[in-house]
C-alpha cells in the first residue's frame, strides 16, 4: 500500500501545475486526485496512440512510394537498357555502312589529317607565321574534328589546306617587306619594319631577329653574328630591287645560333685569363719595339748612305764615328789601326743591335706562355672532372677553352715576333757588314799609303 502510494505522488509530481499544485489531505481527496490523474493519463496514452499510428501509417506510405518508384526506375533501367542495345546494334550498322560508303575516301582523311598535323607543326616555327599569324589553328581544329571518326572534313576545309600549303611554297621563295611588332634585347617593343628572306631570315635595322611562337611575336636577338653578316642585313633593307648579297641560314635557325654562341675576339682573348693578358702584353711590347727599332735602324742606314758619299765624317752616323777615329789615327801603322777601327765598330754594334736580342726572347717565351696556359687549362679541366665527372662537358669547357686559347695566343705572338726579329736582325747585320766593309777598305787604303 505504502508503495502504491508512494507511486501515485510520483506520477502526480510530473503532472501539469494545477494538479501539482493540490495537496491531498485526507485519504478520499487522494484517490479523488488519483482518479483524475489516471483520466488525465488515459486521455494522453490515447492521444500518443492515435499519433503513432498515424505516423505509422504515413511511414508505410512513404515506403509504398519509394517501393514503386524503385520498380519504376527498374522497369525504366531496362527499357534504357534494350534501348542501348538496340542503338548500339544500329551504329555498328551505321558504322559499317560508312566504311563502305567512304571506301577509298577513308585513306584520303587519313593523309588529310596527317597532313595538316604536319602543317600546324611547320607553321608554328616558320618564319613565315611572322607575317601571317594563326595558321596553325585552322589546322588543329580540322586535326581534332577528324580525330573523332564521327565528322568528315567538307570540301571548303580541303580547299583551305591546300591553300595554306601552296602559300608556304610560295612565300618560301620570296622576299617580303611587312610591318610587325618588334621587342628589343631591353625589353621595349615597337612596330618596325620588317624584311622576311623566304622562311629562312628575318631582319629589322641591321639586326637579325627570331620568331618565338608560344608568344607569337618577333624578337631581336640579344647577341648578334658577326659585322660581315649585319652588313649584308643593312645593304638587303635599303635595296629595292636587283640582287643583294645576302647570308641566309639554310638550316632555319640553327647555324645562325651556332653563329651567335660563338665567342667574338675579345671574349677568346678573355677565356685565356691572366696568362693570356700577359702573352698579348708581350705580343704589343714587341710590336712597339720593333716599329721602333725599325725605324731607328732606317734612319741610320739613311745617315750611313749619306755618309759613303759625303768625305767629311759627321757625329751623326756610325761610319762617320769610325771615319773620324781613322783621321785621328793616320799616322799608326796598319795593326794599330785596325785595331783601333774594330773598337769603333764594336762601339756602335750595341746602339745598331739594341732590342733584337729582346725580340728573340719574346718570340721564343710567347709559346712557353702559352705551353703553361695549356698546362693550367687542363688542370682546371682535370679538376672539374674529379669533382663532378666527366657527365657534363660543359663543366670541362671552361679549362679546355683557356688550354687551347693561351696556347693559340702565344703561336700569335710568336709568329709574327719571329718574322719581326728577323727583319730588325737582318736590317741591323747589314749596317755592322756595312761598318765592317768600310773599315776594311780604310784599312786597306792605309796601308798602301804607307806601302808606297
Amino acid at each position: 500500500m505504502k508503495r502504491v502510494i508512494l507511486t501515485v505522488f510520483a506520477v502526480a509530481a510530473g503532472l501539469g501545475s494545477a494538479v501539482a499544485a493540490a495537496q491531498p489531505k485526507t485519504l478520499d481527496e487522494l484517490l479523488k486526485q488519483i482518479q483524475r490523474v489516471q483520466i488525465l493519463e488515459t486521455a494522453e496514452y490515447k492521444k500518443r496512440e492515435q499519433e503513432f499510428l498515424r505516423e505509422k501509417n504515413r511511414q508505410q506510405a512513404l515506403l509504398n512510394q519509394a517501393i514503386a518508384e524503385r520498380n519504376a526506375e527498374e522497369r525504366r533501367a531496362v527499357q534504357l537498357e534494350d534501348t542501348f542495345n538496340r542503338q548500339e546494334q544500329e551504329l555498328a550498322q551505321l558504322t559499317q555502312q560508312l566504311n563502305e560508303r567512304l571506301g577509298a575516301l577513308r585513306e584520303l582523311f587519313g593523309v588529310l589529317q596527317q597532313v595538316s598535323g604536319d602543317l600546324r607543326g611547320r607553321f608554328e616555327t616558320s618564319n613565315i607565321s611572322a607575317q601571317y599569324p594563326n595558321r596553325g589553328e585552322f589546322l588543329e581544329a580540322l586535326a581534332k574534328k577528324m580525330g573523332t571518326a564521327t565528322e568528315l572534313a567538307s570540301i571548303e576545309e580541303i580547299q583551305r589546306v591546300v591553300y595554306e600549303m601552296t602559300r608556304e611554297m610560295a612565300a618560301s621563295a620570296e622576299v617580303a617587306r611587312f610591318e610587325a611588332r618588334v621587342s628589343s634585347p631591353d625589353g621595349e617593343a615597337r612596330n618596325r619594319p620588317v624584311v622576311r628572306v623566304g622562311a629562312f631570315n628575318l631582319v629589322s635595322e641591321g639586326k637579325y631577329l627570331k620568331y618565338n611562337p608560344e608568344t607569337d611575336s618577333l624578337v631581336e636577338l640579344p647577341r648578334q653574328p658577326a659585322g660581315r653578316y649585319t652588313a649584308t642585313a643593312v645593304d638587303l633593307e635599303a635595296a629595292q630591287s636587283g640582287y643583294v648579297p645576302f647570308a641566309i641560314d639554310p638550316s632555319r635557325g640553327q647555324i645562325l645560333a651556332a653563329l651567335v654562341q660563338a665567342p667574338d675576339a675579345m671574349e677568346r682573348i678573355q677565356q685565356g685569363g691572366v696568362i693570356g693578358y700577359i702573352i698579348i702584353a708581350f705580343g704589343i711590347i714587341g710590336l712597339i719595339l720593333a716599329i721602333v727599332r725599325w725605324l731607328a735602324l732606317r734612319g741610320i742606314a739613311a745617315r750611313v748612305e749619306r755618309q759613303i758619299a759625303d768625305p767629311n765624317p759627321a757625329d751623326d752616323n756610325p761610319l762617320g764615328r769610325i771615319l773620324k777615329v781613322y783621321q785621328q789615327n793616320k799616322s799608326v801603322d796598319t795593326e794599330t789601326l785596325e785595331l783601333k777601327l774594330s773598337e769603333a765598330i764594336l762601339k756602335e754594334t750595341p746602339q745598331i743591335v739594341k732590342g733584337v736580342g729582346f725580340l728573340k726572347i719574346i718570340a721564343v717565351v710567347a709559346p712557353l706562355l702559352g705551353l703553361l696556359g695549356t698546362v693550367t687549362g687542363m688542370i682546371n679541366t682535370f679538376q672539374a672532372i674529379t669533382l663532378f665527372g666527366a657527365g657534363d662537358p660543359k663543366l670541362m669547357a671552361g679549362g679546355i677553352s683557356q688550354a687551347l686559347v693561351t696556347t693559340m695566343l702565344g703561336l700569335w705572338v710568336a709568329i709574327p715576333m719571329t718574322l719581326l726579329h728577323s727583319i730588325v736582325n737582318t736590317r741591323s747585320r747589314n749596317l755592322i757588314h756595312v761598318l765592317e766593309e768600310q773599315s776594311a777598305g780604310i784599312v786597306a787604303a792605309h796601308n798602301e799609303r804607307r806601302a808606297k
